[in-house]
């Protein structure tokens, strides 16, 4: 049995078995159909600046939501009809609006959507949202500048509703804030749920997207800003906090959880929102709202 063994050499290398072109032409397929791109090589983990966004396209299904997402100006690039599709009013608005957006329209088979969907139910209709193209940290300090205004940054700790973002972006722009930062992971991101609740507003606010939090928030206090934490455990009311006219970033944590013990660390200060023992919190998007104001009103005077 051991002479067996004998003779054969080390084991080759993936890319010279006969299996293996064929394996990854079909992986490369698959990839494709989901929407995931060509399979070009990723770049380097030191290239983030430069790095595309590695999220796949998004697919509304069903002509409710397609209809809303299409009259929120939520950014698409394709518009799906299945073929022989029953015509009601709603198809026939969102093919009107496709049209005059210039959206390409495209006719496919019921099994193209339901791959498209991933099962989903969409009644004939599906709509195609890009991957959105998320900023590097430091490009939302570098918009300040570049206004010659005071940085505002909003960093969302474990925020996973993507309504919320989308809450939290409105009020962010409304109150003059540059940018919002995320983490890579275990995050909400931009998706069809943050724009259509931001009302628009991600069009013209930058998202950046960080993989660690913690890092990018002590870069931020590294380059001079001040990070304010919301907590309800905080010793310092939101209107005491004498930080609010200087560069700062407003660290929003989830309902549930709040503010993770990492990012805690990183806070030159955690404040709090005064309100009635019987609300035990707020909503993130409410949160944000209430600080974000706070600063606003400070920097006016």
């Amino acid at each position: 049995m051991r002479r067996g063994l004998q003779g054969k050499g080390a084991t080759p290398p993936a890319e010279m078995r006969h299996w293996f072109k064929d394996k990854a032409r079909s992986e490369r397929l698959a990839r494709e159909e989901r929407g995931g791109g060509t399979g070009a090589r990723r770049p380097s983990a030191g290239a983030t600046r430069q790095r595309r966004s590695e999220d796949s396209p998004e697919y509304i299904g069903g002509r409710n939501p397609v209809l809303e997402a299409l009259q929120a100006g939520v950014p698409c690039t394709t518009l799906y009809i299945a073929q022989r599709l029953d015509n009601d009013d709603r198809v026939r608005d969102s093919i009107k609006i496709a049209a005059e957006q210039g959206i390409a329209l495209l006719e496919v088979t019921r099994d193209k959507l339901d791959r498209l969907t991933e099962g989903a139910v969409h009644q004939g209709i599906a709509l195609q949202i890009p991957a959105y193209d998320y900023a590097h940290p430091s490009d939302l300090v570098d918009l300040a500048q570049d206004a010659a205004e005071t940085p505002l940054i909003v960093a969302l700790d474990s925020v996973t509703d993507p309504r919320n973002l989308g809450a939290i972006a409105r009020s962010a722009t409304a109150f003059g804030a540059h940018g919002l930062l995320i983490p890579s992971r275990r995050s909400a991101g931009v998706t069809a749920g943050a724009w259509k609740t931001s009302a628009g507003t991600l069009a013209s606010l930058r998202v950046a997207r960080a993989s660690n939090l913690t890092a990018a928030l002590r870069e931020y206090r590294d380059a001079g800003l001040f990070v304010i934490g919301l907590d309800g455990t905080g010793d310092t009311d939101i209107a005491d906090v004498d930080l609010l006219t200087e560069p700062a970033v407003i660290v929003v944590g989830s309902e549930g959880k709040g503010l993770s013990r990492l990012v805690r660390e990183q806070c030159d200060v955690l404040a709090r929102i005064p309100m009635q023992a019987a609300a035990e919190s707020l909503n993130a998007g409410v949160a944000a709202g209430v600080a974000l104001y706070e600063v606003a009103r400070q920097r006016r005077h």
